[in-house]
């Protein structure tokens, strides 16, 4: 193959850029954002470095899949730190310690025999369910958040999505972004948070996790989050590439091996534990994405954010009110709910996939129980088929 011939298969086919990859760039701003900025004023992780990582980190999977494969903060983690106030060196340790089980469960092929375990209604479940849980944090919180004037503003960015969506002439998140930016300069809207103090060198320092904070990250965060991770990271973000880029036949192992190898790197250099995941996958392709070229983008505004952190714009992160990055969720949102469609012929599938559903989004540790629910009631009701099945002839 010749270098053109490379080149235009390589920025053709896998790295485009373009409006729509642009749109779709920031269909994963509404759940990163916000969990980031939490992690970084509650544990005191240098914000400059978390966002200038986490931008490496997109750039990377662009490079890797070609693709618009997500990375993402890790939910159960940052919802663990949030609350629990968890230090940065526990927070490295626990990042290690999920490196090193998704790396063992990839090199021994486990993680294929795991799959094989948990049936397709069950996945499209955790989809489900995943929905659900984004739209309960957009609905619930996001947009009712500054109150009537916010909820205007949620509306006008609805009206501008469908719009722009129907006609693809504009790309729909920027265009929102954009309304979100003179709604906050202009009527003073409130800031996801203020980064005040955390502004730093982007400079890292390379430094092992010890042994009783891998220990510790192991107790606290990596035994609630592997659950979730098989569930969502891996399967039904395998799942979701499958649906829409069924030409490419991406392994699931290359997906638990970049899972893997991006934790270990925000172990040893300080950054935030991070996955694959199909929501983000979801809000990327529903905005327009469709190559690796969003992640790129996408990768260097958060790098931008990094150096802004750094340089002292502390609060960069009020150009983002909540009613906007909860209208940009709640679609995401919407676009993960109606992978279900695709069990609509099947009653007892959809039965089974709306039960996971539910349970992931309604109780603790959800996810984890949705998944072994799921296999049972699949195996029950593989059973009673089996049973009930009647041989074409029977010889007399």
């Amino acid at each position: 193959m010749s270098a053109q011939s490379l080149r235009h298969w390589f920025f053709d086919r896998r790295l485009r850029f373009n409006r729509h990859e642009l749109s779709g760039a920031f269909g994963d701003l509404g759940t990163d954002l916000p969990l980031i900025v939490g992690m970084v004023l509650v544990s005191g992780i240098n914000a400059s470095w978390a966002f200038f990582c986490f931008g490496l980190f997109q750039i990377a999977s662009a490079v890797v899949y070609g693709i618009p494969m997500p990375v993402q903060p890790l939910k159960a983690v940052a919802i663990l730190v949030i609350t629990q106030q968890i230090a940065p060196p526990v927070i490295s340790g626990g990042a290690m310690a999920i490196a090193v089980i998704m790396l063992v469960l990839t090199i021994s092929g486990s993680i294929n025999g795991l799959a094989k375990l948990i049936p397709g209604p069950v996945i499209r479940g955790i989809q489900f369910g995943l929905g659900v849980k984004l739209a309960m944090l957009a609905l619930g919180k996001y947009i009712p958040s500054d109150g009537l004037s916010g909820y205007v503003l949620a509306g006008v960015c609805v009206m501008v999505i469908v719009m722009v969506l129907r006609h693809r002439r504009f790309p729909a998140t920027v265009v929102v972004l954009f309304i979100g930016a003179l709604y906050a300069f202009v009527l003073g809207g409130h800031p996801i948070a203020s980064l005040s103090g955390a502004a730093s060198t982007v400079i890292p320092s390379f430094s092992l996790p010890n042994w009783p904070d891998v220990w510790m990250g192991f107790m606290l965060l990596a035994l609630p989050q592997i659950p979730l991770s098989m569930g969502n990271s891996l399967l039904a973000t395998k799942q979701l590439a499958d649906d829409w880029f069924p030409e490419r036949q991406i392994p699931l192992r290359r997906i638990g091996m970049t899972y893997s190898l991006f934790n270990a790197l925000a172990a040893v250099f300080g950054g935030i534990p991070v996955c694959h995941g199909s929501g983000g996958m979801a809000g990327h392709y529903v905005f327009g994405a469709r190559t690796g070229g969003s992640l790129v983008i996408y990768g260097l505004f958060n790098i931008a954010l990094g150096a802004a952190c750094a340089l002292g714009f502390t609060n960069i992160t009020g150009l983002f009110p909540l009613p906007v990055l909860g209208v940009i969720l709640f679609v995401e949102s919407l676009t993960l709910m109606a992978r279900l469609k695709e069990l609509i012929g099947n009653r007892t599938d959809l039965t089974i996939a709306l039960v996971v559903g539910l349970i992931a989004a309604g109780l603790p540790n959800g996810f984890l129980i949705g998944m072994i629910v799921g296999g049972i009631l699949s195996a029950v009701c593989r059973q009673i088929k089996n049973m009930n099945t009647v041989p074409e002839s029977i010889e007399l």
